[in-house]
């Protein structure tokens, strides 16, 4: 058989194929995302089955994980938390992963899953524990302590987990991260410490704990 012939038909093989992978691929794309907005596991399993990408972006730079744990999606969260091919520390277009946005939204049980499936607990950065004290999420918070988090993590402009706490948290996450060790007396890269974002805040409670932690840790005089 002519070579040329044989290259053509190999040629047109491919393309074929090629052109019948768009459109399947495509469909298996949107049937993804719609069916982690519907929480439909039983979708996402399928799809999954099927060879899917789990750490798949959408048009905005969000995974699937991400998605489902931001909608919120626990079902088909979970699917993805125990997919063996989920890679949890999948940064979204923002640098946020998968067991940050769990602490912000306070889904206790998907955290624990995700570190147990080797959750980064100190990203570098914003991290998942100044995320859990903006919303003062006390059991998310006490448990990335118990996995070593640091707690005086300094985000990119030297923002603590309880300035966060200070600023957005409620007065039981700033006290929980005192007592566990916080640093009051840090400043970030304005020059700003826990107690500035209280007061900036006009958080009352906040700034009464603060400067009464402070002032238990300073040495009493002799008289």
């Amino acid at each position: 058989m002519n070579k040329y012939f044989i290259k053509w038909i190999k040629k047109s093989i491919y393309l074929f194929v090629f052109i019948g992978f768009i459109p399947a691929n495509a469909g298996s794309y949107e049937d993804f995302f719609s069916a982690i907005k519907r929480d439909d596991a039983d979708t996402v399993t399928q799809l999954l089955a099927r060879g899917f990408d789990p750490d798949t972006m959408d048009l905005t730079g969000q995974n699937g994980l991400y998605l489902a744990l931001r909608e919120p999606s626990l079902k088909a969260a979970g699917i993805l938390v125990d997919w063996p091919k989920t890679d949890v520390n999948r940064l979204n277009a923002q640098g946020e992963s998968a067991l940050m946005m769990a602490a912000l939204k306070g889904h206790l049980d998907i955290a624990a899953r995700l570190i147990q499936k080797g959750a980064d607990v100190n990203k570098t950065g914003w991290a998942p524990l100044h995320y859990a004290a903006s919303n003062g999420h006390l059991a998310i918070m006490s448990l990335l302590l118990d996995n070593h988090a640091y707690i005086d993590a300094e985000s990119p402009n030297g923002t603590t987990p309880l300035m966060m706490a200070a600023l957005y948290g409620t007065a039981a996450a700033v006290k929980l991260l005192l007592e566990a060790g916080a640093d009051p007396l840090l400043k970030n890269q304005q020059g700003l410490t826990a107690i500035n974002f209280a007061q900036r805040a006009s958080r009352a409670e906040a700034v009464e704990i603060i400067a009464a932690f402070v002032r238990s840790r300073q040495p009493k005089g002799k008289w």
